[in-house]
């Protein structure tokens, strides 16, 4: 089997140094750092130039156009990976043979879910962010993609999901959730003016499509394994907590920059 496991990173950053781990420089098209030899996601067919509002999701595409002899493909981040073992290092990211392992038995492979307790994935979307998009969302669903409808408010209504756009897909699975995933975002992009977002919101395609993977999954019954993941250097644990709170009672609210 081969399989593909981009990096996601912006910037030179130690990578894994085992087999089937791709680090991928995303927004290459617009990053002017010299001397980082990664695989650039602004070669081939790409939307490298979306990267300032499609996040991490222009590595995505760029696998989905251009790495046709792939049978496995997977996505993490330079801080955010899956691991086998703690501790959390490098040398304990989730190795290629068992990979393959669980994708003998599994379609996807994904990070175990986070759970918000105190809210609904939906309301905690729109404590954070600009409620606008999401809204939009169930729009476009509801006229272009009806068949996810019931998905798509089960998910809203939970507390609990897959989240950070991490995934290690069987080629099949990676092609539907991509088709439905951009296609989705394609229209979304006509549907709001992010013209006056701060450079926060203004991420918003690759925020959404965190809550478009359940709603893929779940209507196209792909068999799925949970795994641990991890992440590389300091959490800022007490200042997200802060930071939740806030949000939750419309302290400090995110604000829409003019």
């Amino acid at each position: 089997m081969k399989t593909m496991i981009m990096v996601a990173a912006h910037k030179k950053f130690p990578m894994p140094d085992k087999k089937g781990y791709l680090p991928v420089l995303v927004g290459a098209v617009k990053n002017y750092r010299t001397g980082i030899e990664y695989q650039r996601d602004d070669e081939g067919e790409n939307i490298s130039a979306k990267n300032p509002n499609y996040n991490e999701l222009t590595a995505v595409y760029w696998a989905w156009k251009n790495l046709k002899d792939a049978d496995a493909i997977g996505l993490v981040h330079y801080r955010r990976l899956f691991f086998d073992t703690k501790p959390y290092s490098l040398n304990n990211v989730l190795s290629k043979p068992k990979i393959e392992k669980l994708l003998s038995k599994y379609d996807v492979i994904l990070p175990k879910k986070r759970n918000y307790y105190i809210e609904s994935n939906y309301s905690h979307y729109i404590h954070a962010h600009h409620k606008e998009p999401l809204d939009k969302t169930r729009e476009i669903i509801v006229k272009n993609y009806p068949q996810y409808l019931i998905a798509y408010d089960k998910v809203m209504k939970r507390s609990k999901a897959h989240m950070f756009n991490m995934f290690i897909m069987k080629k099949n699975a990676f092609e539907s959730y991509c088709s439905f995933m951009f296609e989705v975002l394609e229209k979304l992009e006509s549907k709001i003016d992010i013209s006056n977002y701060s450079v926060q919101e203004a991420r918003v395609y690759g925020y959404i499509s965190e809550l478009l993977m359940d709603v893929w999954l779940e209507t196209n019954a792909y068999k799925y394994t949970e795994v641990g993941w991890g992440q590389i250097g300091s959490k800022h644990l007490v200042k997200k907590a802060i930071s939740f709170i806030n949000r939750k009672f419309g302290i400090g609210k995110k604000q829409t920059h003019f």
